[in-house]
């Protein structure tokens, strides 16, 4: 199948207002609905059947054409069917390659590794060592647990409010969101939620640089703490910006206390980079912008070149588990690595890290052009093409900074109107209440412009609904 990104541009022209997918009969959304498990989720706020797609766009099976904003919760990096990754599938295909091979090494995988360990800081990953994980990143999760709890014969690990770190047992238990978990007993036991420095509904009430440092002084004072209830942790395990609960970045000098009070304690500091890493918010890593090193790295998504994949990486003096301490069937998905590796190499050589800097920084302009004149939109943020905008409800009363509650049911309004405009999102954070944008960084500024106008409409749209 050959689609040409002009052609889903002049597709996408002519068919701006589809009617929303849910006012549609669509016998593949029906056969889903009859056929697949009452867990899926995305289908129930994006109701959509897909048959191709290029670039930044996709075609649904009834021929309308949308802006991918969401792009698979942000694995594709170069968005769908980038003619780098193709080219680098058709020759492994062509060079017979095996498609698995388990832990067995192949020029392939040994060219991945390479590719991977170039786009690290140099001071990590010129010793470091790589574990390859089953596909999904809550995997590397899993292994990054092991690993740790092996090196430092402890059991607890330290989390965070709002974290989000897989729907295993292990990951879950670590992740802040109640919803999926409050059904599931036996969830990993010996997890400490932590505060995260959250400037729009700091956990202290403060904000600004008082409240990251009253976060990071009240994590220390409790690891000091004899009576603290908190047995000496294995790990601490953090996302540099919280994805999944809400585009939280935060801020460098929290960051860097943070890895200064793990050091002096011996306790070793595990980065979650799944959705973040390889260029995402602006540089190829989230934790460079704060120039701290973990000792730990999980990694997923983008790296696989859109194909599933997922490492831990770590320091050598970390590797004291015994051999078969982690394994998975799928481990060794040699195709997955040929197309990571072009993607890493792709988002290198064209520096797509800072790409996603500029043209998150012009969202960002726009968004927050639009939340001067909108009721509803209480805050925008994020860092390159990550972004968050959190939906408040003006109507209620604020607290004591003048933040006011969140506004699900707004939120939802505005993702269904982006939707019947052509634009997909998706929506996180507590109670569901912050659109997320995470766009392929291929985008252009044509196309950030595009998005900006769309949602604009949207919201204009669901608040105008919201009077009537």
């Amino acid at each position: 199948m050959t689609v040409h990104v002009d052609d889903m541009r002049h597709t996408f022209s002519t068919s701006r207002k589809a009617p929303p997918a849910e006012q549609r009969v669509n016998p593949y959304l029906e056969r889903q609905t009859e056929r697949e498990s009452n867990a899926r989720s995305y289908p129930r706020r994006l109701p959509l059947a897909l048959r191709k797609a290029k670039g930044i766009y996709v075609e649904d099976t009834d021929g309308r054409t949308y802006i991918d904003c969401l792009a698979c919760a942000g694995a594709l990096a170069l968005g769908h069917n980038h003619p780098v990754v193709l080219e680098a599938i058709q020759r492994f295909l062509e060079d017979g390659v095996p498609f698995q091979t388990l832990d067995l090494t192949t020029p392939v995988k040994d060219q991945f590794v390479d590719s991977l360990f170039a786009a690290l800081p140099k001071t990590f990953a010129e010793d470091a060592r790589i574990q390859f994980c089953g596909p999904s990143g809550a995997d590397a999760v899993e292994a990054a647990i092991k690993l740790v709890k092996t090196v430092t014969g402890r059991r607890t690990i330290l989390s965070f409010q709002g974290a989000y770190h897989g729907m295993t047992h292990g990951g879950l238990a670590l992740t802040g969101h109640l919803g999926p978990k409050s059904a599931v007993s036996g969830l990993m036991p010996d997890v400490q939620f932590l505060p995260y420095p959250y400037e729009y509904r700091c956990p202290f009430g403060t904000g600004g640089e008082s409240g990251h440092r009253l976060s990071s002084t009240y994590i220390e004072r409790l690891l000091d703490d004899p009576n603290s209830g908190v047995v000496s942790p294995a790990a601490m395990i953090l996302e540099v910006v919280q994805g999944e609960g809400g585009v939280i970045p935060c801020p460098d000098a929290w960051l860097q206390d943070i890895r200064r009070i793990t050091r002096e304690r011996k306790i070793p500091l595990i980065v979650d980079e799944i959705q973040t890493g390889l260029g995402r918010t602006g540089t190829l890593l989230a934790f460079e912008r704060a120039g701290i090193t973990p000792d730990v790295l999980v990694m997923s998504k983008a790296i696989g070149g859109g194909l599933p994949l997922s490492v831990v990486v770590y320091r050598p003096e970390l590797d004291l588990w015994q051999p078969g301490a982690h394994a998975g069937t799928f481990r060794g998905n040699q195709m997955a690595m040929a197309a990571g590796a072009a993607t890493i190499e792709f988002v290198r050589t064209h520096r797509l890290d800072q790409h996603a800097q500029i043209m998150g920084e012009r969202l960002l302009t726009h968004l927050r052009a639009l939340q001067a004149s909108s009721r509803s939109l209480g805050d925008v943020r994020g860092r390159g093409l990550m972004i968050g905008v959190e939906v408040v409800d003006t109507d209620a009363r604020p607290d004591a900074r003048g933040t006011y509650p969140a506004a699900p049911e707004m939120a939802r309004k505005i993702q269904t109107e982006a939707l019947r405009r052509g634009l997909i999102l998706e929506l996180g954070g507590r109670n569901g209440c912050v659109v997320r944008f995470l766009s392929p960084l291929v985008v252009t500024e044509e196309e950030i412009d595009l998005i900006a106008s769309i949602f604009g409409e949207a919201v204009v749209a669901a608040e105008r609904d919201a009077r009537t």
